[in-house]
């Protein structure tokens, strides 16, 4: 019997042979082929294991062959493949099947734990074509996303060598969206917040064309509220973001048990000491970093000038590449890292800068060396920037308030009216080259005022595009079909802060 089993290495990783080896020697257990520590000492736990399950250990010397033997191999999903293996060897597994892909951590009783990677794991195997598959109990939620391959989960290595035998049939699980809802759920909404009228317009067209938001202003002002609510107007996943998303989620061992797909976008809000590897991904067994945990979702630096300039700036290729390469002791991986940044500071170190009853304590060096932190070449990058201010306390209280699934719902309807142009399931934000132009469409007066913008702003080739992308938002939100000179003109609004000074737009309170 051939066994297969998976090595997780980045977002992809490896299909592995478990061989398998008995001879009439002094007994002793030995596993080959880069096997990290916890694979070694997966011979104790099987041997206990197996004893425990009712089988007979076999008293012969036992070399397990991890194939490619190249390639390093780590965790504990090893643990039923090997046991598996061992009883075929032995002939204790009756009417074995010829190939088999196994997944699987041995508990001292024989329990089969479950492990992490399952779905890019179920997703490799589709390449050995049809054969059983099996998985731990705990993981069936997770394998019935997998897709549509006929899988079995095992509680014990009992019930696994049952179902190989054919004694009891292989409980096979289809999908099945309903039970496989993510379990995560976004608190907050944005009817908590009254007088915002012009920080909800920007939050919505960030959340139709996927623009990357800064939002600054005193603190107190509500920028971190908002921000927060960001995701309860995001539409749900589709079928591919949710399983790019789950994999994730499941290789970096953060998807709970017994949980199926990720259906809602994720939003992730490290703290600004976290390090770089952590933002980015990286480490000894290069796992993925709050980039990628955040793909097909929300990343949020709060306080974004106190996070390190270098955390800052390694955000800028995974920004324009969607990707993150990493590369550690000459090996090479990758995780997808498409996300929509969010950008909430303070407008100097004290926070006093432009706030009509506070006194700024910075000097104008101090202003400049926090705003320097967070580089040009970062704010570049981000599309809509606006200064947000104390709201008066009569309009806190009386003031119009607009619930999250309102707003989700035109979002909604906005993006649908977006898909009808073609655009290959990119958002407004990814839109370049010929996409773009034919998407926009300008008239000869949109046009004009477009140059008008560019020349009043001194905008960059790059901050024009960016006018562009969100003036087709604009359309999309208000169901204009084309960008009109009104949307130009917001758009330009909208875009225009950091172009000259960093804190152009905000009123200067310095103390000299």
């Amino acid at each position: 019997m051939t066994i297969y089993s998976y090595a997780s290495f980045g977002y992809e990783g490896e299909l592995v042979s478990v061989e398998v080896d008995l001879r009439p020697a002094l007994p002793g257990f030995e596993i080959v082929g880069l096997p990290d520590s916890a694979i070694r000492e997966a011979k104790e736990r099987i041997r206990v294991a197996i004893r425990n399950s009712g089988f007979e250990y076999p008293t012969k010397r036992i070399l397990v062959n991890l194939y490619p033997a190249g390639l390093p191999k780590a965790g504990a999903a090893f643990d039923l493949p090997i046991a598996l293996g061992i009883l075929a060897r032995s002939g204790q597994l009756i009417n074995q099947p010829q190939r088999i892909f196994a997944l699987g951590e041995l508990q001292l009783s024989g329990r089969v734990r479950a492990v992490d990677g399952v779905i890019a794991a179920l997703h490799e195997s589709s390449r050995l074509g049809d054969l059983p598959r099996l998985v731990p109990g705990e993981n069936a939620l997770e394998a019935r996303a997998a897709g549509d391959q006929k899988i079995a989960h095992a509680t014990s290595l009992v019930q696994a060598v049952t179902i190989l035998s054919g004694e009891s049939p292989a409980k096979e699980e289809g999908i099945d969206t309903a039970a496989s809802e993510s379990r995560s759920a976004i608190s907050g909404n944005f009817s908590d917040m009254a007088g915002f009228s012009d920080e909800l317009r920007a939050l919505q067209l960030a959340a139709v064309g996927g623009h990357h938001l800064m939002l600054y202003g005193p603190p107190g002002s509500g920028k971190s509220m908002a921000a927060m609510r960001l995701p309860t107007i995001l539409p749900s996943l589709d079928r591919n973001e949710a399983l790019e998303t789950t994999r994730i989620y499941s290789l970096a061992g953060k998807l709970p048990r017994r949980s199926g797909l990720i259906t809602r976008p994720p939003f992730r809000s490290p703290h600004h000491t976290a390090s770089r590897e952590g933002i980015i991904g990286g480490g000894s067994s290069l796992q993925p970093g709050e980039v990628s945990l955040a793909h097909n979702g929300l990343l949020l630096l709060d306080e974004a000038a106190e996070f390190s300039a270098g955390t800052l700036q390694s955000l800028r290729e995974p920004l324009e590449q969607r990707r993150v390469d990493l590369v550690r002791a000459g090996r090479r991986a990758w995780f997808p890292a498409r996300f929509q940044l969010l950008l909430t500071l303070n407008p100097c170190p004290c926070g006093n800068l432009g706030k009509e009853d506070g006194i700024c304590l910075c000097s104008e060096r101090e202003i400049h060396r926090y705003w320097r932190n967070l580089g040009g070449a970062l704010l570049d990058r981000i599309d809509i920037r606006l200064p947000v201010r104390p709201v008066d306390p009569q309009f806190l209280i009386n003031g119009l308030r607009r619930s999250s699934e309102s707003l989700a719902a035109e979002v909604q309807a906005a993006r649908m009216r977006g898909a009808t142009r073609g655009r290959g399931g990119l958002r407004n934000a990814e839109l370049e080259g010929d996409v773009l132009q034919e998407a926009t469409s300008l008239t000869d007066q949109a046009r004009r005022e477009l140059l008008e913008c560019g020349r009043r702003y001194a905008f960059s080739n790059r901050a024009l595009l960016s006018v562009l992308r969100i003036a087709l938002s604009i359309a999309d939100l208000d169901g204009t079909g084309i960008p009109s000179p009104a949307a130009i003109n917001e758009a330009a609004s909208l875009r225009a802060f950091g172009e000259n000074e960093f804190y152009s737009g905000m009123n200067l309170n310095l103390k000299k």
